[in-house]
């Protein structure tokens, strides 16, 4: 049974599932946009908002947890300069998912999150 457990499987094992998050979000961040699988946005965005969050906050240890899941550390330094002034007005909702047509091979769903 899988009551209660609020973790995205995604198919994966745990190692795998943790580093395409970490790269999802990566690149989420970078892009400010990028297409991907409905579930993975959705597994992708609560990672995203935890980074911003983490960046509004600004202190060092919020820094060292950003650089600890985040793989670029330039584009770390860039969203803690950046998210304080964008996001400053709001607690939470950084992200929007929006469905695109299915995936023409397996017929998944696709869909297209961006940094709002």
């Amino acid at each position: 049974m899988r009551h209660r457990c609020r973790v995205h499987q995604l198919g994966k094992p745990a190692d795998q599932r943790k580093a395409l998050l970490r790269a999802l979000t990566t690149e989420l961040i970078r892009h400010g946009r990028i297409t991907t699988t409905k579930t993975r946005a959705q597994a992708v965005r609560e990672e995203a908002e935890r980074m911003i969050t983490l960046a509004k906050d600004g202190s060092v240890p919020a820094r060292r947890r950003a650089l600890g899941y985040i793989y670029d550390k330039q584009l770390v330094h860039a969203l803690f300069s950046e998210a304080p002034d964008r996001y400053s007005d709001r607690n939470g909702g950084y992200t929007r998912i929006l469905k695109t047509v299915r995936r023409r091979g397996d017929n998944a769903e696709m869909a297209i999150i961006e940094l709002t």
